[in-house]
Parts: C-alpha cells; structure tokens; sequence
C-alpha cells in the first residue's frame, strides 16, 4: 500500500507540473513489461493457429496443462492486481486509468484467451475431449472476474475473445459427443471375447462416459442449449442443467447422469441373466442328484447317482471355467447362488450313502467329491483359467462357498 501511495503521489505530481504524457508513457511501458514476464514465467506463449495445429497431441496436451496452471494466477492475481493499481494511481482520472489499464493487459489477455479458442478449432478426436473440458471449465469458473476486470469499452475485445472461446470449447465438445456416438453406431465387431468377457469397446466406452460424468456440471450447461436432431423418450428437462438439492454436487456422477431408474432397471436385467444362466448350465447338475433324500434307494441306485453327479459336474466345471465374470461382485453372487442349491443337497447324499457305498462296492472313484471339495472347485470359476478340470486352484478366489452349507469349511483355505 505504501508503494502504491508513492505511486499515485508521483504520478499527480507530474501530471499536475505537465508532465502528464512522460508519465504515462514510462509508466505504460514498466508496467507492461511486468506484465509480459510475468505471462512469460507463468508459461503463455504467443501460439497463432497454425502453429498450434501442426503440434502433436501429446505437445500440445503439455501446452494446455501450462495454460490451465497458468490462467488462474493471470486472471485473479496479475490482472486483477494491474487493475487495483492502475484505479488507485490514476484515480483522479477515469479516462487515464482505463487507457492505462487497457494497453498495459489487452495485448497479454488477448494472448491468454486466444489460446483455447485456437486449441477449439484443430481437428476433434475423442483423446481430445477431457482436456477441451478444462478449457472451458477455466474460463467459465473465471468468467465472473474476467467480466468484472476487463469492464470497460475499450477493453471489450478481451470479453469477446473469451466468450468466443467458451462458444468454440463448447461446439467442440458437442462435435466430439456426436463423433464419439458415430463412431460406435458405426462398429461393426463381431468377434467373440474369449471366455464370456466384457468387449473392448463396451469397457471403453463405459470408461470413457465415466469420466465424462466427472465433468456432469459443464456438460449439461454445454448440451442444455444443443437442439436434439434425434427423437427421443426422454423429456426435454432431461437435458437441461441439473440443480442437485441444496446446491451440493452430486456424489456419484455417473449414477447422477445416467439416473436411478436406468441403473435399476439394467440390474434388474443383469439379475436375470444370471438366474438364466444358472438355470441352464447348472440344472444338469442340480437334477443329478435325488430331490427326496427321504426315499430309500438300493446301493446300484447310489452307485449310478454319484456316477451322474461326478459326470456332470465335471463338465459344468470344465466348461465354466474358462468363462469370465470381471465384476468381483457378480461373479461371488452367481458362485454363491450355485453353492447354496448344491453344497447341502450334496452334503447330505454323501453323509448318507457314502461310508455305505465305499464298503459294498470295491470299485474306487464312484465318491469323488467331499462336499468341501465342491466349494473349493466353485471358487475357481469365472477368471477365465484353462487347464485340467479336476485341479483345484490355490489362489482364484477369497470367499468361502462351502460354509454357506452351514457346515464347517473344509478343504483348501481360500
């Protein structure tokens, strides 16, 4: 403050013995070269289109992380700081102190903001998109001050350049939007994923929409004013901008864009793909062993029951196994699904018969399976593991299916 009252008092000194041009011209010319180093340290260089254009993607990346550090510091601190200055030191003066301020920061803003809208008009691809957000993220949080500092008529071109640069960002971003769609309308792969998996280009996308709902704020300010050129179910205030209750930021984005009602209703999909599945690749099992234990059963009938289950699991395991559950949490609830219509049914046909049939039939391998066996071996499916179908990995899985019979675990500690 002192520094700045020595200021303004020099300057009415001058002004006021005559010297107003002299004093003003030096003071321009310092404070302009401030100004200049200063954009200069922060990282911002004078890029015209066609240098910016021809630059790779991964340089050009490192240029706008450099703009986005630096245009904070330049909007809040160094130009906000040139204004207070200049409004104090010339303050006896509204026409000194605009045409101060407007020569001393046009030239720099005008290099600040043009970055971003040359940035907005190289070619659109879908690598792209994320950092054409921050650009237009930058400004918009920064557009209150940016209007507020650069207020004056003279200084209206570097308003205008930065609202075109929002506009460009933003039509940018809808260009890549309507790409990224196109360009999965128009796959056409059919190769199969090994073992049931999740496709490439499902996890991509899936990928790709996740981090677009981190930027859910500015997204919909960006499509709320994008005419759909396609019909849709939704309602139109479904692409408005979202107003979270009390004004807090959603805390799952991608549930908040997406909305509850399809994440329930693609659960309750998947649920029942799971209980189809287990119908159909396992009822072969289930359906080998007898449904009422109460019922006697010669030792011949014993015999050929563990011989049906034996074969029959065997090529569900063999069989399933190779396949692919990525999601922990689904592939434990299918696994577990299947343990808990099979491990006690199991458990209780070989408490009965076992000791039975391994004392009147000589022929070894009729009782293959203890009931903690079974478990042991459901815990190895769905990680898209080959190999023989009768070993028993030591490391696929950490939850124990033979417990849920209601008996101790035995067996390998998984």
């Amino acid at each position: 403050m002192v520094a700045m009252a020595d200021l303004k008092a020099i300057a009415d000194c001058m002004i006021g013995s005559g010297y107003g041009k002299e004093c003003l011209k030096i003071y321009k010319i310092v404070r302009k070269s401030i100004v200049d180093e200063t954009l200069y340290h922060l990282g911002i260089e004078r890029l015209n289109f066609s240098r910016i254009q021809k630059m790779d993607w991964e340089v050009l990346e490192l240029k706008i992380k450099s703009w986005l550090n630096a245009v904070k510091v330049a909007v809040k601190t160094l130009f906000y700081g040139e204004r207070i200055l200049c409004d104090h030191v010339f303050s006896a003066s509204a026409t000194i102190k605009e045409s101060c301020f407007t020569e001393i920061t046009r030239e720099g803003a005008l290099t600040l903001f043009g970055f971003p809208e040359s940035v907005a008009k190289c070619k659109k691809t879908p690598e792209k998109m994320f950092r054409t957000l921050d650009l237009y993220e930058a400004i918009a949080d920064l557009w209150p001050e940016i209007e507020s500092i650069f207020n004056y008529e003279s200084t209206s071109t570097v308003r205008s350049l930065a609202i075109n640069s929002l506009i460009r960002l933003g039509e940018a971003a809808r260009t890549m939007l309507t790409d990224f769609e196109l360009a999965i309308s128009k796959d056409n792969s059919k190769t199969q994923v090994p073992g049931g998996g999740v496709h490439p280009l499902t996890r991509y996308v899936m990928n790709y929409i996740t981090f677009l709902a981190d930027y859910s704020g500015i997204l919909s300010d960006i499509v709320a004013d994008w005419p759909l050129t396609v019909s849709s179910p939704l309602p139109e205030s479904y692409f408005s901008s979202p107003e979270p209750e009390d004004g807090a930021s959603p805390r799952f984005p991608l549930k908040f864009l997406i909305g509850e009602n399809w994440i329930e209703k693609h659960e309750a999909k998947v649920k029942q793909y799971a209980q189809n599945y287990e119908r159909m690749r396992w009822n072969k099992v289930f359906s080998s062993l007898p449904e009422n234990l109460g019922i006697g059963m010669t030792i011949h009938e014993v015999a050929e029951c563990f011989k049906r289950f034996n074969s029959a699991f065997e090529e569900a395991y063999k069989k399933q196994r190779s396949w692919v559950v990525p999601d922990a949490k689904l592939r434990d609830e299918i696994k577990i699904s299947v343990a808990k219509k099979l491990v006690p049914v199991y458990r209780e046909f070989y408490e009965k018969y076992r000791v039975v049939v391994s004392r009147e039939i000589a022929s070894t391998g009729i009782v293959r399976y203890a009931p903690d066996d079974l478990g042991n071996y459901l815990s190895d499916l769905f990680f898209g593991t080959t190999g023989d179908s009768r070993s028993i990995s030591s490391s696929s899985s950490t939850t124990s299916f033979c417990s849920l019979s209601g008996h101790p675990q035995g067996g390998k500690s998984r």
